[in-house]
Order: structure tokens, then C-alpha cells, then sequence
């Protein structure tokens, strides 16, 4: 009886151990190969599994990539609330300033995160539960963010920085995909001028945004 109690929870515990591998697996083909490249034969590859592994626990393809979304969207849960139970208690709106910077920066060291959830977002336009996932994401950020800027006494709502959050995803795709020449044309090549101008703009609209004088 105990054989057999050990060997269900054996199964148990890989099933659930599994699904979040082929997840991860499904996350790291979209950022490196494209949406065209997530196939189930490539989550098996991906994540060291037999053949037929990934059809097993995810079906479609269309399941896979509803996989890859709330995989993503609880990762981004589980740094937000890091994030949120690691800020001192008398943290300023100065430290704050420099955390926007930090992100475009780290996007750019390793864009996997970037790069999955850009082919996420355009599966989403279609399929409404990827679509239901990134807002579930986008919500938590946004209100972490505005719990982070009312911890440094700013009057940020939710609006405020999910606008904030917005801009700074496109300032991180536009970075990821154009050239670089073409980046520091249009004034994008300087991520901690980028970063803190964005924070100004959004925590004090009344300053505007910096704007470059002509070359």
C-alpha cells in the first residue's frame, strides 16, 4: 500500500512539475525563434522530454500558448510581489526614478522575458484567453507600481503607472528591433536619460517631456 501511495504521488507531483517545464519550454521558443517556431515537437526538444509529452499535457497549439501566457503572467506576480515585500520602508522617490532605467536595461542584457511576451501580445489581438492573461499581468504591475510610488509618498494611481509601464514596453521593442544607429538618431540609445524622463513625465505632467534639441 505504501509502494503504491508513493508511486501516485510520484505521478502527481511530475504532472505538476511538468506543466510549468513545457511552459518555460514554450516562453523561451517564442523569444528565440518567433510564434512560427512554437511547435509541440519543439517544447519536446526545449525541455528534455520524450516525444509527445507536450501534445500530452497541451493538446493544440492554441493551448500552448495559453500555457506560455499565465505561465508568464505568474512569474511577473511572483517579482511583483518580491519586489513589493523587498522595498524599504523609507524608500524615495529619487531611488525610485532610477528603477525605470534598470528595467529597459535589463530587457536589453536578456530580452527573453521581452521577446516571448511581444509574440504573446500579438497572439492576444486574436485569442482571447492569452488576451485575458497579459491583463491579469498588466493589472498587477500596474498596481504594484503605484503601491511602489505611494511607499516614496508620490500620489501615483494605477493609470499613472500603467501608462508608465506602457511607454516603457515600447521603448523596449523599438530598442530590441530596430538598429542601433537608428536608435541613437531618434534619442533612444541613452536608457537611463529615457527612463527617468518617462518617470518625470508621468509623476509630474505638468513638467512635460524633455524634448532634444534638433542636431
Amino acid at each position: 500500500m505504501a509502494g503504491r501511495r508513493d508511486e501516485l504521488h510520484e505521478r502527481r507531483t511530475g504532472y505538476r512539475g511538468r506543466r510549468p517545464l513545457l511552459a518555460d519550454a514554450a516562453i523561451a521558443i517564442l523569444a528565440r525563434d518567433g510564434s512560427r517556431g512554437l511547435t509541440h515537437r519543439a517544447v519536446d526538444r526545449e525541455a528534455g522530454v520524450p516525444e509527445g509529452t507536450t501534445k500530452n499535457y497541451y493538446p493544440t497549439r492554441h493551448a500552448i500558448l495559453e500555457a506560455a501566457a499565465f505561465r508568464m503572467a505568474e512569474q511577473h506576480r511572483a517579482a511583483v510581489d518580491q519586489l513589493r515585500d523587498t522595498t524599504p520602508a523609507g524608500v524615495t522617490p529619487h531611488q525610485l526614478r532610477q528603477l525605470y532605467p534598470a528595467l529597459i536595461r535589463r530587457a536589453a542584457t536578456d530580452p527573453t522575458q521581452a521577446l516571448a511576451m511581444f509574440e504573446l501580445y500579438l497572439e492576444a489581438v486574436r485569442q482571447p484567453a492569452i488576451r485575458a492573461a497579459l491583463g491579469t499581468m498588466a493589472v498587477a504591475n500596474a498596481t504594484s507600481g503605484a503601491d511602489l510610488h505611494h511607499a516614496a509618498g508620490l500620489p501615483s494611481g494605477i493609470h499613472t503607472t500603467g501608462v508608465l509601464d506602457a511607454c516603457i514596453l515600447g521603448v523596449i521593442i523599438t530598442q530590441l528591433a530596430l538598429p542601433a544607429d537608428t536608435i541613437e538618431q531618434i534619442g533612444l540609445a541613452d536608457t537611463d536619460v529615457i527612463g527617468t524622463q518617462l518617470f518625470d513625465s508621468a509623476t509630474n505632467p505638468a513638467a512635460g517631456y524633455p524634448v532634444a534639441p534638433a542636431s
